[in-house]
């Protein structure tokens, strides 16, 4: 054998040894978890609807809905009736104190217009109208 030949052989058996890759690259996949659950977040009653007291009215995570008659304000943007009645929602409007920093950032530039929003009211039923006088104490 000639050196050629040799050198040839060694050549063609390196070839054979080359490393190939065992594994795919880890890419990024979508939705790998499936266990982010959606808020459902918004209005829960509607306009007209009859509620029970401590019914939610709505969730929100920023004030877009605001507590009106017999409304109240949960600590996360909750909106639930305090007396059991009928919804009405309304649009009314909203005079912000303008001296606040929140204010000053959000509603930056509309000094002179009018901003309207929405209340959520609870109009209670009316009371019966019986009732037995007892003798007074």
């Amino acid at each position: 054998m000639s050196w050629q030949t040799i050198k040839l052989k060694s050549a063609s058996s390196l070839l054979g040894f080359v490393r190939y890759a065992s594994k795919k690259t880890g890419g990024s996949t979508q939705n790998t978890n499936c266990k982010v659950k959606p808020k459902r977040r918004g209005w829960k009653v509607q306009d007209g609807h009859y509620v029970n007291s401590g019914h939610m009215l709505a969730t929100q995570r920023t004030p877009r809905f605001h507590p009106g008659l017999n409304v109240g304000f949960g600590c996360n943007g909750t909106l639930f009736a305090m007396e059991s009645g009928k919804v009405v929602v309304t649009c009314e409007q909203f005079d912000p104190n303008w001296e606040h920093t929140w204010v000053q950032r959000h509603y930056g530039g509309r000094e002179h217009q009018k901003i309207y929003k929405k209340y959520f009211n609870v109009i209670p039923d009316p009371q019966h109208n019986r009732f037995k006088l007892v003798d007074e104490v």
